[in-house]
């Protein structure tokens, strides 16, 4: 063999320097590969995309997750500090109702995490309250398993580590997907089709029209244990800068601090420009004694976060910042002197990468004066610029069912942070809640288009509208 291998370089012709250039590609050669047969494909198994599969298979479609990590969840799980929000704004606005404007299998994920002690309930804000009026936080390894349960029982396919790798289109029609494991490389045909890789990228492979505007910091959020929520209150509160506050169930008990906020401008300097340097958050939340869910440390790039090379640098970056992070808690806060790093993210986390171009374009406007639309699938209150930017009168506003319609594709929705151009609407339809929203309207879409083997475009909104009720979707004042 060494003998063959020896004789074949030596056989090699010599090329030009130019020539070597010119032959810096590879050309793959053509292979066969083995197609599985679905009604509705749904990629990206995080915060939109567990909630659309469970809702298509609900729906009857035989439905197939590709998921690239070995787990759901997403930027549930990764990338915040709770989940933003089931309600409405209402304690921001005396005399506002109070009213849970996201539910159907969102809300059930919660209800499943109470009863394994997963999460602190919509615990209502006590400081804080014009920025939300409940933080709903929960347990990043209790969402994974209760996520990945609710799956398989809907009968999804769950292809957990498994890449999207290509796509296969005829003209305006999705026919495909190609996906690679280490099971071999295959090819996922469907009917209809879901993006919620929050990179945008099944459009992207589809050929949709998108931009990448690179208009957020990324981040790598740590779990902290041996830390106190009770002595961090104590902290904030000395230097007058606790900002946020609820209290909720932690480890079985109800009436316990779950969340809080600091000032970092009131904080002894050393800390608040140490933490200024590495974009460290103050805030945290937990359902556990002795453990902080979430300290986030961002990191602003210089390109998108598309950019693999880049990506490895802000990878390094992120590492680190989080090791300074542990030493200014040690160093600074009574109750931290031996915290220590119990949990990261597997890679950084977005809140935007690709811009997908929709059909509609979900306004800064239509946000904060809480417009609704004709094709509503959903209604939502929250923006995480808030108290600068609120909805108005603490009310809601619609997501239209166009703004989940992939331009230039019959047979594609959008679900996520990939949608929405204008950054301050933005600010709203990319958290958490939203998203998980838009899942549940675009996985229920794409399986009553499979079934009626129509494009997206031509499913009467009427029929779309009553199965989302079925699915105990809330629609304001119907």
């Amino acid at each position: 063999m060494a003998g063959m291998g020896a004789g074949a370089a030596a056989a090699l012709p010599e090329v030009s320097q130019a020539q070597a250039e010119s032959q810096a590609y590879y050309e793959e050669p053509a292979k066969k590969l083995p197609v599985r047969r679905f009604d509705v494909v749904v990629v990206g198994g995080g915060t939109a995309g567990v909630v659309a599969a469970i809702a298509a298979a609900r729906r009857g479609a035989k439905t197939a997750l590709i998921e690239v990590k070995g787990y759901p969840g997403g930027t549930v799980t990764e990338g915040g500090t709770a989940l933003h929000s089931f309600y409405n704004l209402w304690k921001a606005f005396p005399g506002c109702r109070k009213r849970q404007v996201v539910r159907g299998i969102p809300q059930e994920i919660i209800d499943r995490l109470l009863a394994v002690g997963g999460t602190s309930g919509h615990a209502e804000m006590s400081e804080g309250y014009n920025y939300d009026s409940v933080c709903t936080a929960i347990d990043t390894e209790l969402y994974k398993l209760v996520t990945f349960e609710m799956l398989v029982e809907s009968g999804v396919f769950v292809c957990v580590n498994t890449l999207l790798a290509g796509a296969i289109v005829d003209g305006s029609r999705l026919r495909g997907v190609i996906a690679e494991s280490r099971s071999g490389r295959e090819a996922f045909c469907a009917g209809a089709f879901v993006d919620c890789t929050a990179y945008g990228d099944l459009a992207a492979h589809a050929g949709a029209r998108y931009t990448e505007p690179n208009d957020y910091a990324v981040v790598n959020s740590i779990g902290v244990a041996n830390v106190s929520m009770e002595k961090l209150h104590e902290f904030l509160v000395k230097h007058d800068a606790l900002s946020q506050r609820a209290e909720g169930i932690r480890s079985g008990e109800e009436g316990q601090i779950v969340r809080l906020q600091g000032s970092p401008a009131r904080l002894p300097r050393g800390f608040a420009d140490e933490a200024a340097k590495i974009g460290m958050s103050m805030v945290t939340t937990t359902v556990h004694d002795n453990y902080w869910m979430f300290i986030k440390l961002n990191l602003k790039m210089p390109v998108s976060p598309t950019n693999r090379d880049e990506v490895a640098q802000a990878e390094l970056e992120l590492r680190r910042r989080q090791f300074r992070a542990i030493e200014l808690f040690r160093e600074y806060v009574p109750g931290c002197e031996k915290a220590f790093i119990a949990r990261t993210s597997p890679k950084l986390c977005i809140r935007r990468g690709r811009l997908i171009r929709c059909d509609y374009d979900v306004t800064h406007e239509d946000v904060i004066e809480g417009r609704h639309f004709d094709d509503d699938v959903m209604a939502y209150g929250f923006h995480d610029s808030a108290p600068r930017l609120q909805i108005k009168d603490g009310g809601t506003y619609g997501v239209p069912y166009r703004a989940l319609c992939v331009a230039g594709l019959e047979n594609l929705l959008a679900a996520g942070m990939m949608i929405t151009s204008d950054h301050r609407a933005h600010m709203s339809t990319r958290n958490t809640v939203c998203c998980m929203g838009q899942g549940q309207a675009t996985g229920t879409a794409a399986a009553l288009c499979a079934a009626s083997r129509c494009g997206t475009r031509d499913l009467p909104y009427a029929v779309l509208r009553d199965a989302l009720l079925q699915g105990g979707v809330y629609f304001e004042g119907g």
